[in-house]
């Protein structure tokens, strides 16, 4: 059996609903100020070697999470560039 992407997996899982509209939200959501302040937090102390075992779990989930975003960002810019050609090209 030939070997299947993550990559590969997660595009056919995602083109159904990744629509030039729903990518744009992606692209442009931001945490809210509340959220944004305890990830400023977490990494101001993940960078001075403070954080408590509790703090280092939620930081490593959080940097999982921020992964798992940049990659969803990363192709919905791919899906609005896409988009943008396709109009591009039309008459």
């Amino acid at each position: 059996m030939p070997h299947v992407s993550a990559n590969s997996v997660l595009d056919q899982f995602l083109a159904p609903i990744f629509t030039p509209e729903v990518a744009q939200q992606i692209v442009t959501h931001r945490p809210d100020d509340k959220t944004q302040a305890r990830l400023d937090e977490l990494r101001e102390k993940a960078n001075e070697g403070r954080l408590s075992d509790s703090e280092r779990q939620e930081y490593q989930e959080v940097v999982e999470n921020l992964d798992l975003i940049s990659l969803l960002r990363a192709k919905a810019r791919a899906v609005l560039a896409n988009t943008k050609r396709t109009n591009q090209d039309l008459p």
